[in-house]
């Protein structure tokens, strides 16, 4: 990736993240009114939270997106497929709504122990040494089956409106989040993003294959679970603040590989980059659009990212018969 494809990344990020603070332009014109105050409160309690968590949570989908796709050599993987996102859900609903603890740090332990504990499941179902597919597969089930638990917990709730109190938690909300709920979900993304760096190099060279990545001595059956452990804390801690948001994990790696000529070890600063561009966009969005609404910023990821799921499908069904 070269130089200038880096600085245009950061100066976007620069712009998304002033703009995030700053619009709606209300509060500025405060900033010289009677209402100083006021709008400072308004800038740095509510919105620059929201902004930080939009960075670190983009960034997290975006890096752990591309370290899991290069571990299943497979363009259309995700965090979503090892389980990880679904099981902290599952890990958060359960210690809000069923335990009674909600504060932040309560839910990321929570959280990050569904993830940990949907890796685990994982790893009963399919083995430390079974084949990507098998893997792939393992996770798809282990998603389908925290979704029910999460539903289930819900309903078995002690509040009657714990569907309508969690609905905008699941579908994914940045909304009136606080510094110290932030530093509990980029504390622990952060970090996971820089050891998903370190992992880079074996990342590229697993993609030769198992036996070449092997023979070069790296442990591919260690590197599996790193990579799988490391998206479960970084996602978990993430999700426990801020919900279950979506293919931002996906779309963001497939344009990072293109800036890296198809090298997935080094796509993953850059998809994190990307990542955390997309998600401050939707963001933007949730807060801007015309609707007399907040709109779930899963609703908005979601809305771009199933169709461009379908096209990459299509994609990748034309190519197969050319």
């Amino acid at each position: 990736m070269s130089l200038r494809a880096h600085l245009l990344l950061l100066a976007a990020l620069a712009v998304a993240f002033a703009a995030s603070v700053l619009l709606p332009l209300d509060p500025l014109a405060a900033l010289f009114g009677q209402d100083r105050d006021l709008a400072i409160a308004l800038l740095v309690e509510l919105r620059l939270p929201r902004a930080l968590l939009a960075l670190a949570y983009g960034a997290t989908l975006g890096a752990a997106g591309a370290a899991v796709q290069a571990l299943f050599a497979n363009p259309l993987a995700s965090p979503d497929l090892t389980g990880t996102t679904s099981g902290a859900a599952l890990g958060a609903v359960v210690t809000a709504y069923l335990f009674g603890f909600s504060a932040p740090l309560a839910l990321s332990i929570g959280s990050v122990l569904g993830a940990v504990g949907a890796l685990a499941l994982l790893l009963a179902l399919a083995g430390p040494k079974a084949e990507t597919a098998t893997l792939l597969l393992a996770g798809l089930a282990i998603s389908a089956l925290a979704g029910a638990l999460t539903t289930l917990a819900l309903a078995l709730a002690p509040s009657p409106f714990a569907f309508y109190d969690a609905y905008d938690w699941l579908m994914g909300s940045l909304i009136d989040r606080s510094l110290e709920q932030a530093a509990f979900a980029a504390l622990p993304a952060l970090a996971a993003i820089a050891l998903l760096l370190r992992l880079g190099p074996a990342l590229d060279r697993l993609s030769l294959g198992e036996e070449v990545a092997q023979s070069l001595g790296h442990d591919v059956a260690r590197l599996r679970l790193q990579v799988v452990c490391l998206t479960a804390v970084g996602v978990g801690a993430c999700v426990a603040i801020c919900g279950a948001i979506g293919f931002i994990g996906l779309i963001a790696p497939i344009f990072a590989r293109r800036l890296t000529r198809a090298h997935p070890g080094r796509a993953i600063l850059p998809s994190a980059a990307i990542g955390a561009l997309l998600l401050t966009a939707a963001d933007l969005v949730t807060r801007l659009a015309p609707l007399g609404r907040t709109l779930p910023i899963g609703v908005v990821t979601a809305l771009v990212g199933a169709p461009f799921f379908l096209w990459l499908v299509a994609h990748m069904r034309w190519r197969l018969r050319t």
